[in-house]
Protein backbone atom coordinates (compact mmCIF):
# COMPACT_ATOMS: atom_id res chain seq x y z
CA UNK A 1 0.00 0.00 0.00
CA UNK A 2 1.18 3.43 -1.31
CA UNK A 3 1.26 6.10 1.31
CA UNK A 4 0.82 9.89 0.94
CA UNK A 5 3.83 10.48 3.24
CA UNK A 6 5.73 8.85 -0.38
CA UNK A 7 6.12 12.25 -0.90
CA UNK A 8 8.86 13.11 1.24
CA UNK A 9 10.72 9.76 -0.31
CA UNK A 10 9.97 11.30 -3.75
CA UNK A 11 11.91 14.53 -3.00
CA UNK A 12 14.50 13.43 -1.15
CA UNK A 13 15.11 11.23 -4.59
CA UNK A 14 15.03 14.23 -6.37
CA UNK A 15 17.70 15.78 -4.36
CA UNK A 16 19.82 12.72 -5.08
CA UNK A 17 19.55 12.87 -8.68
CA UNK A 18 20.60 16.68 -8.80
CA UNK A 19 24.31 15.20 -7.26
CA UNK A 20 25.70 13.66 -10.75
CA UNK A 21 23.67 16.36 -12.32
CA UNK A 22 25.61 19.28 -10.96
CA UNK A 23 28.69 17.16 -11.38
CA UNK A 24 28.55 17.06 -14.89
CA UNK A 25 27.25 20.91 -15.27
CA UNK A 26 30.79 21.31 -13.27
CA UNK A 27 32.52 19.09 -15.59
CA UNK A 28 31.18 20.13 -18.66
CA UNK A 29 31.63 24.12 -17.96
CA UNK A 30 34.99 23.29 -16.76
CA UNK A 31 35.96 22.17 -19.88
CA UNK A 32 33.74 24.47 -22.53
CA UNK A 33 35.37 27.58 -20.85
CA UNK A 34 39.37 26.15 -20.98
CA UNK A 35 38.61 25.21 -24.82
CA UNK A 36 37.53 28.42 -25.71
CA UNK A 37 39.53 30.65 -27.64
CA UNK A 38 41.52 33.52 -25.55
CA UNK A 39 43.88 33.13 -22.95
CA UNK A 40 43.11 35.20 -19.83
CA UNK A 41 46.66 36.04 -19.01
CA UNK A 42 47.41 37.90 -22.35
CA UNK A 43 43.84 39.99 -21.15
CA UNK A 44 45.45 40.61 -17.73
CA UNK A 45 49.05 41.29 -19.11
CA UNK A 46 47.43 43.93 -21.61
CA UNK A 47 48.38 44.81 -25.06
CA UNK A 48 51.89 45.82 -23.71
CA UNK A 49 54.71 42.86 -24.40
CA UNK A 50 55.91 41.42 -21.36
CA UNK A 51 58.44 39.50 -19.85
CA UNK A 52 58.41 35.57 -20.52
CA UNK A 53 59.30 35.26 -17.05
CA UNK A 54 56.25 37.59 -16.18
CA UNK A 55 53.61 35.69 -17.90
CA UNK A 56 55.26 31.96 -17.07
CA UNK A 57 54.99 33.64 -12.91
CA UNK A 58 51.47 34.75 -13.76
CA UNK A 59 50.30 31.16 -14.90
CA UNK A 60 51.73 29.55 -12.35
CA UNK A 61 50.09 31.88 -9.70
CA UNK A 62 46.51 30.83 -10.92
CA UNK A 63 47.35 27.28 -11.51
CA UNK A 64 47.55 27.47 -15.66
CA UNK A 65 50.58 25.94 -15.59
CA UNK A 66 49.42 22.28 -14.68
CA UNK A 67 47.44 19.91 -16.88
CA UNK A 68 43.80 20.41 -17.27
CA UNK A 69 42.58 17.63 -15.39
CA UNK A 70 45.14 18.64 -12.37
CA UNK A 71 43.20 21.67 -12.80
CA UNK A 72 39.67 19.95 -12.91
CA UNK A 73 40.42 17.85 -9.66
CA UNK A 74 41.80 21.28 -7.69
CA UNK A 75 38.13 22.81 -8.47
CA UNK A 76 36.30 20.28 -7.18
CA UNK A 77 38.11 20.34 -3.96
CA UNK A 78 37.68 24.12 -3.73
CA UNK A 79 33.66 23.30 -4.40
CA UNK A 80 33.39 20.87 -1.79
CA UNK A 81 34.60 23.48 0.95
CA UNK A 82 32.63 26.06 -0.82
CA UNK A 83 35.58 27.55 -2.55
CA UNK A 84 34.89 29.02 -6.08
CA UNK A 85 38.08 29.93 -6.44
CA UNK A 86 39.83 33.57 -7.12
CA UNK A 87 39.22 35.94 -9.98
CA UNK A 88 41.72 36.43 -11.98
CA UNK A 89 40.56 40.17 -13.15
CA UNK A 90 38.93 41.19 -9.85
CA UNK A 91 41.79 39.58 -7.40
CA UNK A 92 38.78 38.90 -4.69
CA UNK A 93 37.40 35.82 -3.78
CA UNK A 94 34.53 34.37 -6.80
CA UNK A 95 32.06 33.56 -4.38
CA UNK A 96 31.80 36.64 -2.51
CA UNK A 97 31.58 38.92 -5.72
CA UNK A 98 28.79 36.82 -6.87
CA UNK A 99 26.77 37.11 -3.61
CA UNK A 100 27.44 40.36 -4.26
CA UNK A 101 25.18 40.73 -7.21
CA UNK A 102 23.05 38.28 -6.49
CA UNK A 103 20.59 40.51 -4.84
CA UNK A 104 20.04 42.57 -7.96
CA UNK A 105 19.47 39.42 -10.15
CA UNK A 106 17.07 38.21 -8.15
CA UNK A 107 15.09 41.61 -7.83
CA UNK A 108 15.23 41.55 -11.04
CA UNK A 109 14.07 37.69 -11.42
CA UNK A 110 11.34 37.41 -9.27
CA UNK A 111 9.62 40.81 -10.77
CA UNK A 112 9.92 39.30 -13.95
CA UNK A 113 8.27 36.06 -12.61
CA UNK A 114 5.79 37.78 -10.72
CA UNK A 115 4.93 40.07 -13.64
CA UNK A 116 5.10 36.84 -16.44
CA UNK A 117 3.10 34.88 -13.87
CA UNK A 118 -0.15 37.20 -13.37
CA UNK A 119 -0.30 38.73 -16.62
CA UNK A 120 -0.06 35.71 -18.90
CA UNK A 121 -2.01 33.99 -16.65
CA UNK A 122 -4.83 37.37 -16.95
CA UNK A 123 -4.35 37.27 -20.55
CA UNK A 124 -4.72 33.47 -21.31
CA UNK A 125 -7.87 32.92 -18.92
CA UNK A 126 -9.21 36.38 -21.12
CA UNK A 127 -9.02 34.58 -23.94
CA UNK A 128 -10.35 31.48 -23.21
CA UNK A 129 -13.44 33.45 -22.28
CA UNK A 130 -14.84 33.02 -25.80
CA UNK A 131 -12.41 31.13 -28.12
CA UNK A 132 -11.97 32.93 -31.33
CA UNK A 133 -13.87 35.74 -30.73
CA UNK A 134 -13.00 39.75 -30.97
CA UNK A 135 -11.01 39.55 -27.07
CA UNK A 136 -9.53 36.25 -27.99
CA UNK A 137 -7.93 37.25 -31.25
CA UNK A 138 -6.36 40.63 -29.62
CA UNK A 139 -4.91 39.01 -26.84
CA UNK A 140 -3.23 35.76 -29.03
CA UNK A 141 -2.15 38.27 -31.18
CA UNK A 142 -0.51 40.54 -28.72
CA UNK A 143 1.67 37.19 -27.30
CA UNK A 144 2.52 36.24 -31.15
CA UNK A 145 4.37 39.85 -31.16
CA UNK A 146 5.73 39.55 -27.97
CA UNK A 147 6.86 35.87 -28.17
CA UNK A 148 8.50 36.97 -31.40
CA UNK A 149 10.16 39.60 -30.07
CA UNK A 150 14.29 39.76 -29.76
CA UNK A 151 14.36 40.56 -25.68
CA UNK A 152 17.96 42.65 -26.87
CA UNK A 153 16.43 44.84 -29.40
CA UNK A 154 12.79 45.24 -27.51
CA UNK A 155 15.42 46.17 -24.53
CA UNK A 156 16.98 48.61 -26.32
CA UNK A 157 13.93 50.25 -28.42
CA UNK A 158 12.20 50.53 -24.91
CA UNK A 159 15.44 52.60 -23.47
CA UNK A 160 15.74 55.04 -26.52
CA UNK A 161 12.12 55.45 -26.45
CA UNK A 162 11.41 56.12 -22.45
CA UNK A 163 14.69 56.91 -21.38
CA UNK A 164 16.38 58.91 -24.14
CA UNK A 165 13.45 60.02 -25.76
CA UNK A 166 10.79 60.90 -23.25
CA UNK A 167 12.79 61.10 -20.06
CA UNK A 168 10.69 59.14 -18.08
CA UNK A 169 12.75 56.05 -16.97
CA UNK A 170 16.73 55.95 -16.11
CA UNK A 171 18.81 54.87 -18.90
CA UNK A 172 21.05 52.53 -16.44
CA UNK A 173 22.02 50.97 -13.21
CA UNK A 174 20.09 50.16 -9.94
CA UNK A 175 19.96 53.33 -7.91
CA UNK A 176 20.24 56.97 -8.30
CA UNK A 177 24.02 58.02 -8.26
CA UNK A 178 23.21 61.23 -7.03
CA UNK A 179 21.11 61.13 -4.36
CA UNK A 180 21.78 59.30 -1.47
CA UNK A 181 18.32 57.64 -0.38
CA UNK A 182 17.75 55.33 2.59
CA UNK A 183 14.55 53.19 3.71
CA UNK A 184 11.18 53.55 1.95
CA UNK A 185 12.69 56.10 -0.35
CA UNK A 186 15.40 53.66 -1.53
CA UNK A 187 12.90 50.46 -2.03
CA UNK A 188 11.16 53.64 -4.63
CA UNK A 189 14.42 53.92 -6.02
CA UNK A 190 15.13 50.80 -6.77
CA UNK A 191 11.69 50.02 -8.30
CA UNK A 192 11.79 52.75 -10.21
CA UNK A 193 14.96 51.60 -11.95
CA UNK A 194 13.70 48.32 -12.22
CA UNK A 195 10.15 48.46 -13.82
CA UNK A 196 11.97 48.88 -17.41
CA UNK A 197 14.25 45.99 -17.12
CA UNK A 198 12.19 43.63 -15.81
CA UNK A 199 8.84 44.53 -18.17
CA UNK A 200 11.65 43.85 -21.21
CA UNK A 201 12.65 40.67 -19.36
CA UNK A 202 8.99 39.37 -18.51
CA UNK A 203 7.69 40.43 -21.98
CA UNK A 204 8.42 36.75 -23.82
CA UNK A 205 6.91 35.00 -20.74
CA UNK A 206 4.14 36.70 -20.60
CA UNK A 207 3.27 35.44 -23.85
CA UNK A 208 4.05 32.15 -23.39
CA UNK A 209 2.16 31.64 -20.41
CA UNK A 210 -0.57 33.23 -21.46
CA UNK A 211 -0.67 31.05 -24.27
CA UNK A 212 0.03 27.83 -21.90
CA UNK A 213 -2.77 29.39 -20.24
CA UNK A 214 -5.34 29.87 -22.70
CA UNK A 215 -4.54 26.09 -24.48
CA UNK A 216 -5.19 24.70 -21.13
CA UNK A 217 -8.17 26.24 -20.31
CA UNK A 218 -10.01 25.42 -23.18
CA UNK A 219 -8.88 22.07 -22.78
CA UNK A 220 -10.68 22.04 -19.40
CA UNK A 221 -13.58 23.71 -20.20
CA UNK A 222 -15.33 21.31 -22.04
CA UNK A 223 -14.52 18.56 -19.62
CA UNK A 224 -18.03 16.89 -18.30
CA UNK A 225 -17.22 18.31 -14.91
CA UNK A 226 -17.75 22.15 -16.41
CA UNK A 227 -20.66 21.60 -18.47
CA UNK A 228 -22.07 19.97 -15.13
CA UNK A 229 -21.23 22.90 -12.81
CA UNK A 230 -22.90 25.38 -15.05
CA UNK A 231 -25.87 22.79 -15.17
CA UNK A 232 -25.90 23.38 -11.44
CA UNK A 233 -26.71 26.82 -11.75
CA UNK A 234 -22.65 27.96 -10.58
CA UNK A 235 -21.41 31.45 -11.48
CA UNK A 236 -19.79 31.66 -14.47
CA UNK A 237 -17.02 33.23 -12.88
CA UNK A 238 -17.05 30.55 -10.75
CA UNK A 239 -17.07 28.09 -12.45
CA UNK A 240 -13.89 29.37 -14.42
CA UNK A 241 -11.79 30.39 -11.82
CA UNK A 242 -12.40 27.57 -9.37
CA UNK A 243 -13.14 24.23 -11.40
CA UNK A 244 -11.34 25.35 -14.57
CA UNK A 245 -8.09 27.74 -13.72
CA UNK A 246 -7.74 25.05 -10.87
CA UNK A 247 -7.38 21.93 -13.33
CA UNK A 248 -5.51 23.50 -15.72
CA UNK A 249 -3.00 25.09 -13.65
CA UNK A 250 -0.75 22.00 -13.81
CA UNK A 251 0.98 23.05 -17.04
CA UNK A 252 1.03 26.57 -16.30
CA UNK A 253 3.23 25.70 -12.89
CA UNK A 254 5.13 23.52 -15.13
CA UNK A 255 6.22 26.42 -17.89
CA UNK A 256 6.68 28.74 -15.16
CA UNK A 257 9.41 26.59 -13.40
CA UNK A 258 10.47 25.25 -16.60
CA UNK A 259 11.05 28.85 -17.75
CA UNK A 260 13.41 29.86 -14.88
CA UNK A 261 16.77 28.62 -16.50
CA UNK A 262 15.66 30.77 -20.14
CA UNK A 263 14.75 33.99 -18.10
CA UNK A 264 18.63 33.69 -16.50
CA UNK A 265 19.86 33.43 -19.62
CA UNK A 266 17.67 36.42 -20.63
CA UNK A 267 19.09 38.19 -17.78
CA UNK A 268 22.46 38.57 -19.30
CA UNK A 269 21.32 40.30 -22.12
CA UNK A 270 18.64 42.43 -20.51
CA UNK A 271 21.59 43.26 -17.50
CA UNK A 272 23.96 44.43 -19.92
CA UNK A 273 21.79 46.38 -21.94
CA UNK A 274 20.12 48.61 -19.23
CA UNK A 275 23.59 48.52 -17.24
CA UNK A 276 21.93 46.63 -14.24
CA UNK A 277 24.60 45.55 -11.63
CA UNK A 278 23.82 41.29 -11.52
CA UNK A 279 25.21 38.26 -11.84
CA UNK A 280 23.91 38.20 -16.01
CA UNK A 281 26.21 41.61 -16.26
CA UNK A 282 29.03 40.02 -14.40
CA UNK A 283 28.50 37.15 -16.43
CA UNK A 284 29.23 39.39 -19.47
CA UNK A 285 32.23 41.21 -17.81
CA UNK A 286 33.86 37.81 -17.14
CA UNK A 287 33.44 36.36 -21.12
CA UNK A 288 35.40 39.90 -21.87
CA UNK A 289 38.32 39.22 -19.36
CA UNK A 290 38.18 35.58 -20.19
CA UNK A 291 37.96 35.16 -16.22
CA UNK A 292 38.12 31.34 -15.75
CA UNK A 293 37.03 31.07 -12.17
CA UNK A 294 34.27 34.00 -12.39
CA UNK A 295 32.45 32.30 -15.28
CA UNK A 296 32.61 28.90 -13.63
CA UNK A 297 31.15 29.85 -10.17
CA UNK A 298 29.03 32.11 -12.12
CA UNK A 299 27.20 29.01 -14.54
CA UNK A 300 27.56 27.12 -11.02
CA UNK A 301 25.35 29.71 -8.98
CA UNK A 302 22.85 29.60 -12.00
CA UNK A 303 22.73 25.58 -12.09
CA UNK A 304 22.30 25.53 -8.75
CA UNK A 305 19.43 27.87 -8.82
CA UNK A 306 17.37 26.26 -11.64
CA UNK A 307 17.99 22.98 -10.15
CA UNK A 308 16.37 24.24 -6.76
CA UNK A 309 13.58 26.26 -9.00
CA UNK A 310 12.29 22.63 -10.62
CA UNK A 311 12.75 20.37 -7.22
CA UNK A 312 9.83 23.49 -5.87
CA UNK A 313 8.41 22.87 -9.00
CA UNK A 314 7.95 19.08 -8.03
CA UNK A 315 6.40 20.12 -4.66
CA UNK A 316 4.05 22.77 -5.64
CA UNK A 317 2.83 19.70 -7.84
CA UNK A 318 2.32 17.66 -5.17
CA UNK A 319 -0.14 20.29 -3.98
CA UNK A 320 -2.05 21.21 -6.63
CA UNK A 321 -2.20 17.46 -7.58
CA UNK A 322 -2.42 14.84 -4.77
CA UNK A 323 -2.26 11.83 -7.13
CA UNK A 324 1.93 13.15 -7.61
CA UNK A 325 2.08 12.44 -3.80
CA UNK A 326 1.55 8.83 -4.52
CA UNK A 327 4.37 8.58 -7.41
Amino acid sequence: MVRPGNIWIYIGRRFLQAIPLLIGVIVVNFVIIHLAPGDPIQVLVGDMPAPPQYVAALRQEFGLDKPLYVQLMKYFQGVARGNLGYSFFYRQPVLSIILGRTAATVYLMLTSITLSAILGVAFGVLSSRKAYSLQDNFFSGISLIGYSLPVFWLGLIVLIVFSIKLDLFPVSGMISQRESYTGFRYALDVGYHLLLPALVLSTRFIALVSRITRSSMLEVMSEDYIITARAKGLNENKVLINHGFRNASLPIVTIVGLNIGFMLAGSVLVETVFGWPGIGRLMYDSISTRDYPMLMGILLVISVMVIIVNLLTDIAYGFLDPRVRYQ
